[in-house]
């Protein structure tokens, strides 16, 4: 993934502005540290900081065409590049070795139709000069895996900024907002299109198909081939919890058996990362002695991987606090306690020379895995809930994901968000995904992968490469990664904030924040830290709150320790 940022129909001079938009597109330096890119066309501005995954010697951005009639600056990795290649009904020239390029050309001959196409992580603006007015079209991917904004200033409302994070447009615009996922933008109309219309979307389609656990298996196995495009050196988050360890075992199969196999010219999908780099590493963090360290160790054996474990300390934490708020972009609470870790982790992993891991983001969402779904009064409300959670990973997950890593130049690819395993998953009805005092949560998958499960739908030469994981390590109870990293981390962030608002400042919160008021000491001190680096009231149109359903009967504390069914809860 790299940083974009361009400005649309520029209101003043785009010459003397040039600077001016190099130092804003500088801002996202840290999203693409390998090159820098910034085309000037008409009253347009196109800039691009670049990290280099797939074609790596050749895919400089901003990208053009043969006569430079369309300019397109894109943050993601398009999966089915090879394919859509070779569905261009004109033969084209590609200037670079890019996966992203394809974009560009399918454009060119089906429009705004290419956004459906696409299977991908991805944000990106095209410029089209090709008629006597230039057109900006812009896109973000279906879940919002990669993050995207876009900017207004009042005084010159023909003006558009795009962005991929809040940081390159607060000092400009003085209206920011989120661009949403699974739609375009397009200045002809200056609206949003939705483009992605899976028939899951809407919660109050209730979902009705009975389980097939071999198709949930087989095509989670396909989502994490796919994302084994690259020409670096790559890895795999493991926490020792189910979802990231179940990425980490298929990943290491599929490596295995890409490493394996000859080469071919007729894959739909690009599988030089295997090839490239067979033997896969393995990442986890924590506290001295935190529940994911251990359960990461015994997975790392059990795979064989090449496993780098690292420690902070809470103080290092608490140090990076200020910094994390900084390069997520929001005050909510249960993200910034789960992305400090995963910040300090992305430095280390940086630092190894990988630029690129999977994780696995999107599971709990999927199948109702946070404990307060335990509390779900019904099938109907469990698989709402589901969908919901799913609409509004982007504000939360994702963005932890995407921002956590992306502070150091690492990308993160998450395979349970794949669009065609999401059609899969989210058509499964309610009643075969609940989790109950008997049925741990996300038993649905487990039992997928579970080769002592009957009706997993096992083939012989599957069930002859033995269990993806260990049994205990498969039904492992849910750990917020807040939690799992080590549970004095929680704990330590509220003393802090205890310590540095006063009782004073909480009594008189309602007059220091009067929108979305902070309710605890903890969410106080973040959005002060917030505020600091963003003190634009447009910047505050952005920020979600993940809470637990409250009106289950939950608590409101996102801590999954808060959540009665909790082993060690408090």
């Amino acid at each position: 993934m790299c940083g974009i940022f361009g400005v649309y129909n520029y209101y003043g001079d785009v010459g003397e502005f040039r600077q001016r938009a190099l130092d804003l597109s500088k801002k996202l330096r840290h999203r693409g540290p390998d090159w820098s890119g910034c085309i000037v066309a008409d009253n347009n501005i196109v800039c691009h900081e670049r990290l280099a995954i797939v074609g790596v010697d050749t895919g400089a951005q901003p990208l053009t065409n043969a006569d430079e009639s369309i300019v397109l600056t894109v943050n993601g990795e398009i999966y089915n590049h090879k394919k859509l290649e070779a569905e261009l009904k004109q033969p084209s020239s590609f200037k670079t070795h890019s996966d992203c390029e394809v974009i560009l050309h399918m454009y060119s001959e089906i429009g705004t139709d290419v956004c459906a196409k696409l299977d991908g992580m991805f944000s990106w603006a095209l410029l089209d000069r090709r008629s006597a007015k230039s057109r900006l079209v812009a896109a973000r991917d279906p879940i919002g895996i990669t993050t995207l904004y876009i900017g207004r200033v009042s005084a010159h409302p023909g003006t558009v900024f795009i962005a991929s994070e809040l940081k390159s447009l607060n000092e400009e615009c003085d209206k920011i907002d989120e661009f949403p996922p699974g739609h375009y933008f397009d200045s002809e109309d200056g609206q949003f299109h939705r483009y992605f219309k899976p028939d899951w979307w809407a919660p109050e389609r209730i979902a009705t198909a009975s389980v097939n656990y071999r198709q949930l298996r087989e095509s989670l196995t396909a989502a994490v081939r796919k994302r084994l495009m690259a020409e670096v050196p790559y890895g795999v988050l493991l926490s020792g919890g189910l979802d990231s360890s179940l990425i980490s075992s298929i990943a290491v199969r599929e490596a295995a058996r890409i490493s394996a196999s000859a080469q071919s010219d007729t894959e739909d999908i690009d599988t030089r990362g295997a090839r490239y780099f067979p033997r896969m590493h393995s990442f986890s963090i924590g506290l001295p002695g935190a529940p994911d360290l251990i359960a990461a160790r015994k997975v790392a054996k059990f795979l064989r991987t090449a496993h780098h474990e690292l420690t902070y300390t809470v103080q290092e934490g608490l140090d990076a606090v200020a910094d994390v708020i900084y390069h997520l972009e929001t005050y909510d609470v249960t993200t910034i306690r789960a992305s400090t870790p995963m910040y300090l982790m992305s430095r280390k992993i940086k630092s190894t020379g990988v630029k690129m891991v999977l994780s696995g983001e999107g599971a709990d969402e999927v199948f109702g895995g946070y404990l307060y779904f335990h509390y779900a009064p019904n099938a109907d409300d469990f698989h709402k809930e589901t969908v919901n959670r799913v609409h509004n990973l982007h504000t939360s997950d994702c963005l932890r994901a995407n921002k956590s890593t992306m502070a150091w130049g690492l990308e993160a690819r998450v395979p349970f968000l794949d669009k065609e395993f999401l059609q899969v998953a989210m058509n499964v009805r309610a009643e075969d995904k609940q989790c109950s005092k008997d049925l741990m949560e996300k038993a649905i998958i487990r039992r997928a992968f579970d080769v002592e499960f009957a009706d997993a739908g096992f083939t012989p030469e599957e069930l002859a490469k033995g269990p993806y994981l260990p049994h205990d390590v498969l039904w492992r109870q849910k750990e917020q990664f807040s939690d799992g990293v080590g549970y004095s981390w929680i704990d330590s962030l509220k003393e802090w904030a205890e310590r540095r608002v006063s009782d004073e400042a909480m009594a008189a919160v309602d007059q220091r924040f009067p929108y979305d008021t902070p309710s605890t000491k903890e969410a106080y001190l973040y959005r002060e830290l917030f505020e600091q680096h963003f003190p634009q009231k447009a910047c505050l149109k952005s920020v979600v709150r993940w809470v637990p359903r409250t009106d289950w009967g939950c608590s409101a504390d996102p801590s999954g320790r808060a959540q009665k069914i909790h082993d060690k809860a408090y």
